[in-house]
This record gives C-alpha cells, structure tokens and sequence, in this order.
C-alpha cells in the first residue's frame, strides 16, 4: 500500500489502541515496585514513546524492524566469529574486511 494509505489505515485502527496504551502503563507503572523488570520495560517504552508512535503518522514507517534485522545478521555473525581470529590485530583485519563486504552488498557490488 502507498504511505498515505497506511498512514489511513493506522490513524483508524492503531491510534485508538496506542491512546489507551500510554494512560494504561502509567497506571500500572504507579501500582507495582519500581525496581522489578516489568517496571524497567515500562519506563523503557514510556521514554521512548515517540518513537513508539512515529509509525501514526508516517506511512513509510515500518512496524517492525525486521528487514534491518536480516541485513545486520551476517555482520553481526562476522563479528561473533572475529573474536575467534586469533588476535586483535587479526580481528581489527576480519572486521574491516567484513564492514567492506557487506557495504558492497548494500550499495549492490560484487564484492
């Protein structure tokens, strides 16, 4: 769907169930101990609520990141596997290699 067909879509469905949402974590922010996980994860989403609700009002936005999260993975994987190069030299080697690689695969080069 084009960008404005998304922003229409959410705008109708998503927006009333993100303006519950906020008033309904403070609320239960208020009831529980501040120094449990379910409180950190709360406060994390409350401080990151614009963000959070970028997606509203802009239709290019995605709803989730899982496109970026494939095209990290194997850089992610190549670093797992530098810390096993022998040394740091070794791995400062593997790792300019690997940024190189994949920067040509984004920019479609044949590396």
């Amino acid at each position: 769907r084009t960008p404005d067909e998304r922003r229409a879509a959410r705008r109708e469905k998503s927006r009333p169930i993100i303006n519950a949402l906020e008033p309904w974590l403070r609320a239960k922010l208020a009831l529980i101990s501040q120094k449990t996980k379910l409180a950190e994860a709360i406060r994390y989403a409350l401080s990151r609520w614009q963000g959070l609700t970028l997606f509203l009002d802009d239709g290019r936005v995605e709803l989730d990141n899982n496109i970026v999260e494939r095209s990290i993975r194997p850089l992610a994987l190549t670093r797992k596997n530098a810390l096993f190069a022998g040394s740091d030299g070794g791995a400062k080697h593997w790792a300019v290699i690997a940024s190189l690689v994949e920067t040509c695969k984004l920019n479609s080069i044949d590396p």
